[in-house]
């Protein structure tokens, strides 16, 4: 890994921890770690291009079908990919599916970026996660293995205690908080052979844990709110992204689309994106 490189663009692929959920905007749309890494990598690289393909609620065969290879088209310098998890939380779940649809995916992207990303994903204690962590933890060796084998990198924070806290997320208890995605887009760009900005596994500060009727309390809206819905979807065979596209794939066209930002030329933080009339350079 070359240390302090310039990336000119970044490709994005996965589900929902990827779309950004639950990093919530005030005009309605997530941001994520995905978009918070684009922004600072598009701060040292005049010209950069981004495109987020990710959708919510899908499984690994459909991240394959839907997303690599627009992906793949963009030949961009850094492709991430994280998927494969949505599989290991279900009921059932075929862990040699799995498997050869994410080798499918790690061998049509790696040849077409300078360094493809690969995740080993957050956990937390539960009795809904840790029922299925044998198989998160398959899903993980496979992940290493891959890397190895073509030349990726492997952002670790399964092992982070810090992104296991609960308060690092959401009240659906799926999903990051926009301090989660903020410390995950550190990690990637730590990842990514870049200096470092903080450190993202440093434990949030101690507080006292809530009285016991106020975690039962929670438990219950958790439950109504956000489990029942889930199991919901998982028995009817529905999804959260159905009839959703990634933020830059044309549904029309099949095909993915790159953003810039909006003020690009002008020194600071990127403050907007807007559609590249063109290409980037492959």
């Amino acid at each position: 890994m070359e240390l302090n490189a310039s990336y000119t663009s970044l490709v994005a692929v996965g589900d929902s921890f990827t779309e950004g959920m639950s990093d919530l905007l005030a005009d309605g749309t997530y941001r994520g770690w995905a978009d918070v890494l684009a922004a600072r990598l598009a701060v040292r690289s005049p010209g950069f291009r981004y495109a987020n393909l990710a959708v919510r609620g899908k499984l690994i065969g459909q991240i394959v079908d839907e997303q690599v290879e627009a992906a793949a088209e963009l030949r961009a310098d850094v492709v991430t990919l994280v998927g494969g998890l949505n599989d290991t939380l279900r009921p059932k779940c075929d862990m040699g599916m799995v498997r050869g649809r994410l080798e499918e995916a790690v061998e049509r992207l790696a040849p077409t970026c300078k360094q493809l990303v690969l995740m080993r994903s957050p956990g937390r204690s539960g009795p809904v996660f840790d029922r299925f962590r044998p198989r998160v933890e398959a899903l993980f060796a496979l992940i290493d293995d891959l890397a190895g084998q073509h030349g990726a990198v492997v952002v670790d924070l399964y092992s982070a205690p810090s992104i296991a806290d609960p308060r690092m997320w959401d009240v659906d208890r799926l999903h990051l908080t926009a301090e989660g995605h903020r410390r995950v887009a550190e990690a990637v760009w730590q990842t990514l052979g870049l200096p470092a900005e903080l450190d993202w596994r440093t434990r949030m500060p101690a507080t006292a844990p809530p009285r016991w009727a106020a975690r039962r309390a929670e438990d219950i809206r958790f439950a109504r709110q956000h489990l029942a819905p889930w199991i919901g979807r998982r028995l009817t065979g529905r999804s959260s992204g159905d009839g959703r596209s990634g933020a830059q794939f044309d549904a029309a066209t099949g095909k993915a689309f790159w953003i810039t930002p909006a003020d690009d030329g002008t020194p600071g933080p990127v403050t907007g994106w807007r559609r590249a009339s063109s290409p980037a350079p492959s």
